[in-house]
């Protein structure tokens, strides 16, 4: 097979509209068999449904760590914003490359792919591991059965470079975040006779203040880490549901919070003190009234944060490849805590800015596309001398 460039890849990559509701094994059996043709192998690890896949490869010797690549396959929904561009396939106007993904973060896959034959030339003495996941939009969900796969090798990956999108330069750092969903139990009646019933809203809108108390005091100056924006652990609530009609107390109401945490926070431990609150303080009253009123939390989703130490093997090598050691932090999260989590030290480089990522008209420049290529050629001369 011919070499084949990262903006025709890009271009292949974007067209497969794996939004993290729909499959994304169109775009899956797309790489492997674009690797298959290189001559390299892949193995897949679905989700239960078999609807879904991460894709892992390895490129050269295979009896010792290496060095990931690592990025997810799945996007955003495009659904009620304003495109002035087709969202699923590649438009190019003035150095800029328009389609959904093109930042977060398919260009970075596209970079590696196209390296994948300049790879495969040198002798490496250190292997690249290919790993590309599903289902990171909603929680950071599909890595986790490949790492659990990782864990049980002989020789796991010695680093892991994640290409979101950081306009190249080298970052060290993001929060974790907790997703949950509290769900209040009440008693209808009509709303004459109000004081009879347990209004479950009135009790969510209590137990909301009570996150808002929580997310004041997260950020006080104490508490505060100025390597990121905003320097502190931050709690909102982002969707609420409930009532019917107005001359009915609402009997349910729910509501979805999250934390972002700062590393070395345990969000969970906002989650319980909403539990011990609900249960010392609106549990008592609510079953005063009602026996069968409840306050039930339940996780959506959750992942750690990541703070990789400067002065690791890990940031030295992305210090290499992005030609620069001015260690960043970003407010988005990735699967690098994860990674980290598994033991695998990891760090943050890629293609784009998270300004395009999410947005109508999602874009990747020509020049970032650009220099992704030129920091992983940086790593083929790399892997030759480690």
């Amino acid at each position: 097979m011919s070499e084949v460039s990262s903006r025709a890849l890009l271009e292949r990559l974007v067209g497969f509209a794996t939004v993290s509701r729909d499959s994304n094994l169109e775009l899956i059996a797309f790489i492997r068999d674009y690797l298959a043709g290189l001559g390299v192998a892949s193995e897949l690890f679905h989700n239960e449904e078999g609807t879904k896949a991460n894709l892992f490869a390895t490129i050269g010797p295979a009896d010792r760590g290496g060095v990931v690549l690592s990025g997810h396959t799945d996007v955003v929904p495009v659904e009620g914003q304003a495109w002035t561009v087709e969202p699923f396939r590649l438009t190019e106007r003035e150095g800029r490359l328009y389609g959904r993904g093109t930042a977060d973060m398919k260009g970075f896959i596209a970079s590696v792919l196209a390296a994948v034959p300049a790879l495969l030339a040198q002798p490496l003495k250190l292997p690249v591991h290919l790993a590309f996941s599903y289902d990171e939009e909603v929680g950071c969900l599909g890595v986790r059965s490949m790492l659990d796969a990782l864990a049980q090798r002989p020789h796991k990956p010695r680093l892991c470079l994640i290409g979101e999108p950081t306009e190249l330069k080298p970052v060290l750092g993001h929060k974790g975040k907790l997703a949950m969903r509290c769900q209040v139990h009440g008693a209808a009646c009509h709303s004459a006779y109000a004081p009879y019933g347990v209004n479950a809203i009135e009790y969510a809108a209590r137990l909301i203040g009570k996150l808002g108390e929580i997310g004041d005091e997260l950020a006080r100056p104490e508490y505060h880490d100025e390597r990121f924006d905003p320097p502190f652990s931050t709690v909102q609530t982002g969707v609420i549901k409930g009532g019917r009609a107005l001359n009915i107390v609402p009997e349910e109401c729910e509501f979805d919070f999250e934390v972002r945490a700062l590393p070395g926070f345990e969000a969970q431990a906002v989650a319980d003190r909403l539990q011990t609150y609900a249960e010392a303080e609106l549990l008592p009253r609510m079953r005063a009234v009602s026996g069968a009123s409840d306050i039930r939390l339940r996780a959506l989703s959750a992942y750690p944060g990541l703070a990789t130490p400067a002065e690791s093997e890990a940031a030295q090598l992305v210090t290499l490849l992005s030609g620069s050691d001015d260690f960043g932090t970003v407010a988005f999260g990735t699967e690098g805590g994860l990674f980290d989590q598994a033991g695998i030290p990891t760090v943050v480089c890629g293609p784009g800015s998270m300004d395009q990522g999410h947005k109508p008209d999602e874009f990747v420049s020509v020049e970032q596309l650009q220099g992704c290529d030129a920091m992983l050629r940086r790593l083929v001369d790399h892997l030759k001398q480690a």
